[in-house]
């Protein structure tokens, strides 16, 4: 490994950071949501740092459409509908549920990135899943899906209680 880094290795870097920031802010956010506790700088910086890993994630050069692209046009858009709800409408009435799904969903989809990237780069979970359509990819995939999906349930009806 070469001491010195390229552009492109500072560019992924910042990626990187920026990605886990917003994974671990978001976790801190899912967790006051499901507790009904508002916390409001590390909304904004899970908003913040996850909006600004997925404009990076757009940055990297690419020859075809990727379903990461897909992922990361689906987070633009969730993002901006929780950015909207958080920040515009202030939370009134179902802006609430549109705050809490969103929230859950931009985190969601940055954890199946993750997912995705750890199958394609720790040498372990290559072996099991190379080219990601084999059974441990979707075993991993499935239970992100589950874990989230229980997450913005909850979170709902602790937001419903909050009103």
């Amino acid at each position: 490994m070469s001491i010195l880094f390229g552009a492109r290795d500072v560019y992924t870097a910042i990626h990187v950071v920026l990605s886990l920031m917003g994974i671990a802010a978001g976790m801190v956010v899912i967790r006051g949501l499901l507790r009904s506790t508002s916390l409001d700088r590390w909304i904004v910086v899970f908003l913040a740092t996850t909006a600004a890993a997925t404009l990076t994630g757009f940055g990297f050069p690419f020859h075809r459409f990727l379903p990461v692209h897909a992922v990361g046009i689906g987070t633009v858009v969730t993002l901006a509908a929780t950015i909207f709800a958080r920040y515009a409408r202030r939370l009134a009435g179902p802006w609430r549920i549109v705050f809490v799904l969103g929230a859950v969903a931009s985190l969601y989809l940055n954890v199946v990135v993750l997912v995705a990237q750890l199958f394609m780069k720790v040498p372990a979970l290559t072996t099991l899943a190379p080219t990601l359509t084999e059974l441990p990819f979707w075993l991993a995939q499935g239970a992100t899906s589950v874990t989230f999906a229980g997450f913005a349930i909850a979170a709902v009806k602790s937001s419903a209680t909050r009103r």
